[in-house]
């Protein structure tokens, strides 16, 4: 910690820390009750949004664009599920900004300019990896799911060479299968894209961070490279169908997102040793 860094003065009792605590939960709390209730009036739509890549590929295939549900309260705790995520989404500012006001007292001068652009990369980057999962890989996964269907007739006709099977017992007949999709489960897939690419899109800001506490090293990133790609590509395997395309798609993506990870760590490092020479600390040449 530099000599410059000044921290706030709080000596205020632990009880007086407490009423805080409970205060800033209370707000927190009334903002996402408000956002999820606001966020309910217009789950319909946001469904629709949500389900809009596979409601193409439907169409794109000639099918009706429609889902199913099996139970009669399975549409209405599927919207209370998509309320509670958006209100959380959009509350999120003032929860963020309750915590900060709560935790930035306690904090150093130096320690505050770093964490806060933090704060404000991480939403938007997530925002950036949901739409990505959104409009680019969640088509392709829906495709790839939905198609799949079609190979295993088709590898069966091609096999039998005449288009039926044989039944013993009866006429030779072709197996029928249908998508009906449950608006439960395309739900629940749409989703897992979603927050998966959206934690993957977090790699830049937790690797930053991590190179500011001096945890890793630009130097120590790219010797580990060759273990990085293994794991991308064990990664993008299991997020992803088992469509090589979609895989590819999210290993260059990730990847270009270690190597920006790599640059950033980078600059971190040369802004501590400038600082650090600033103050004496190191001397010119010398790094930290």
């Amino acid at each position: 910690m530099s000599a410059q860094d000044d921290i706030e003065d709080s000596s205020a009792p632990l009880i007086e820390h407490l009423a805080e605590l409970r205060t800033r939960l209370i707000r927190s709390v009334l903002a996402f009750t408000v956002a999820m209730v606001a966020c309910f009036t217009v789950a319909e739509p946001i469904l629709e949004f949500i389900s809009q890549p596979l409601a193409n590929v439907l169409r794109a295939r000639g099918e009706d664009a429609r889902l199913i549900f099996t139970a009669p309260q399975e549409k209405f705790f599927v919207l209370i599920r998509i309320s509670i995520i958006m209100g959380f989404a959009v509350s999120f500012p003032i929860i963020a900004h309750q915590l900060w006001r709560f935790v930035a007292p306690g904090l150093y001068r130096s320690e505050k300019s770093a964490i806060l652009p933090f704060l404000v990369a991480s939403p938007l980057l997530f925002l950036l990896g949901a739409s990505f999962a959104h409009y680019v890989v969640t088509p392709l996964a829906m495709n790839f799911f939905i198609g799949f269907s079609d190979a295993i007739p088709a590898l069966a006709n091609l096999v039998a060479g005449d288009g039926t099977f044989s039944n013993p017992d009866g006429p030779n007949e072709e197996l029928q299968t249908v998508f009906l999709g449950s608006i439960r489960e395309s739900l629940d897939l749409a989703l897992k894209f979603i927050f998966a690419f959206g934690l993957c899109f977090q790699l830049p800001v937790l690797l930053t961070l991590l190179g500011k506490a001096g945890l890793v090293s630009a130097e120590g990133l790219g010797n580990v490279r060759k273990y990085a790609v293994v794991g991308i590509l064990v990664l993008a395997a299991l997020v992803t169908p088992p469509d090589v395309v979609t895989q590819l798609i999210l290993f260059v993506v990730v990847y270009g997102l270690y190597e920006v990870s790599i640059q950033l760590v980078r600059l971190v490092e040369r802004s501590r040793n400038r600082r650090l020479r600033e103050e004496g600390i190191l001397e010119e040449g010398e790094e930290f």
